[in-house]
């Protein structure tokens, strides 16, 4: 179903799955952007709904350029929904809107100019009241704004702290300048976002992997920062979101499953701590609410410079020396230089400088990261050692190390490493 005749500026993808009311009001918002309707269109992308959803988008066809795209209910694929929404588009700007979203009256005026502006490519982020998943505002309810326009409600709940984008303390942080923040694609949220359709197409658009909700926005985002675009926000292309349960028709997954689903993609220390921030799996963490990813930054930046040249050839020979011939070996804080001859291990260490410096051979797997969490199986090698340039990042992170160190072996040995009387017989012998 297409109604519509001019090529538009702009293309609107909305993901949607049995949320047919939701949709009406979202829909009756972009309808009555002040942007002429020649000038974009809306991509209605359908995840298998059973409900209305096709009549609802239909019913919007004198009143909007609309697309509607339809596939099989095989669980929960917003990821695929978005991508073949973004294939039907033919704007130039793709902007991505969830059910449930109001866009305010310049909404799509805002996001076109944004990317109208010169300067580097960049993606988007539209300030989105009241999306707050975890705490939502009860005066947002659905059927609390269907008769209010989103003008509405912005004037009567504007300045009510829960009321505010989740992501509003960050914004606040920087005054708005997103290039003042470290990892700014981890705030590329979709509910309200915009990138131009050939950088979208170029980085292979969202990762159809991600079956379950959340985190395949962010690993966009980080994509798209790698394919070199900026990140700015607009408060101009503001947008209010109405709470609503989010659908997790795949319960094998969630933030936390995500957040390992992006390590395995793109394993470096960022994400090893992307991860941890996710799952929030050790004390430290649950009784550090405001722990972030960008505030421990610094303390690998600073680990790297304290152990750039700190060569723990000779620690690995003694190390290896307590461990029995044939033992599958992994090394937490490697260095750029083994002693000779030893044996077949995986390597990890957080300085991708020092890690070139090791030999190209098969019997070695080198990985670039903190230890915190490896891509490494469970039970994957028999002795894992932890050498002393972990030292710097040993009191912040030990309990996250020690425990992914025991996940992935048996034993786990070191100089920072609380030492068995095994372990300290060998080594006084």
């Amino acid at each position: 179903m297409f109604t519509g005749t001019a090529t538009p500026l702009i293309s609107v993808v909305v993901p949607t799955y049995n949320r047919s009311a939701l949709l009406h009001h979202t829909l009756t918002a972009l309808a009555d952007q002040r942007m002429p309707r020649t000038r974009f269109e809306v991509v209605v992308a359908d995840d298998g709904s059973t409900d209305d959803t096709r009549e609802t988008a239909e019913a919007f066809t004198e009143r909007l350029s609309l697309r509607y795209h339809h596939q099989d209910d095989l669980g929960f694929r917003a990821a695929a929904a978005r991508n073949a929404g973004a294939r039907l588009a033919s704007g130039d700007i793709l902007v991505f809107v969830d059910t449930g979203v109001l866009p305010g009256p310049d909404f799509l005026t805002a996001h076109l100019a944004a990317h109208q502006r010169p300067g580097r490519p960049r993606a988007v982020l539209g300030y989105t009241y009241g999306y707050r998943p975890d705490d939502p505002n009860p005066a947002l309810e659905a059927d609390a704004v269907g008769s209010r326009t989103p003008e509405e409600i912005v004037r009567t709940l504007g300045t009510s702290a829960g009321f505010q984008d989740g992501r509003y303390p960050t914004f606040a942080s920087c005054g708005f300048d997103l290039s003042r923040v470290p990892v700014s694609w981890q705030l590329f949220w979709s509910l309200n976002c915009s990138v131009r359709a050939a950088d979208f197409h170029a980085v292979g658009g969202f990762d159809e992997d991600f079956r379950s909700w959340g985190g395949e926005d962010i690993e966009l985002g980080y994509r798209l920062e790698r394919h070199g675009l900026a990140f700015e926000v607009s408060r101009d292309a503001w947008a209010v979101d109405t709470p609503h349960p989010r659908e997790k028709r795949d319960t094998s997954g969630d933030n936390s499953s995500n957040a390992l689903i992006i390590l395995h993609k793109h394993p470096e220390p960022v994400m090893e701590l992307l991860w941890a921030w996710f799952c929030r799996h050790l004390p430290q963490l649950e009784d550090t609410r405001a722990w972030h990813l960008r505030q421990e930054l610094p303390a690998i930046r600073r680990a790297t410079t304290y152990a750039r040249s700190r060569d723990v050839t000779a620690e690995l020979a003694q190390l290896r020396d307590t461990v029995p011939a044939g033992s599958r070996i992994a090394v937490i804080g490697c260095g750029g230089t083994l002693p000779p001859g030893f044996p077949p291990a995986h390597l990890v260490d957080f300085d991708e400088d020092v890690l070139r410096r090791l030999p190209s051979d098969p019997a070695y797997t080198v990985h670039h990261g903190l230890g915190i969490r490896t891509v490494l199986p469970d039970d994957a090698v028999d002795v894992v050692l932890v050498t002393s340039r972990m030292t710097p990042l040993w009191r912040r992170w030990r309990a996250h190390i020690l425990a992914e160190a025991h996940r992935i072996g048996t034993t786990v040995r070191g100089p920072l490493v609380e030492p068995t009387p095994e372990v300290a017989g060998a080594a006084a012998g």
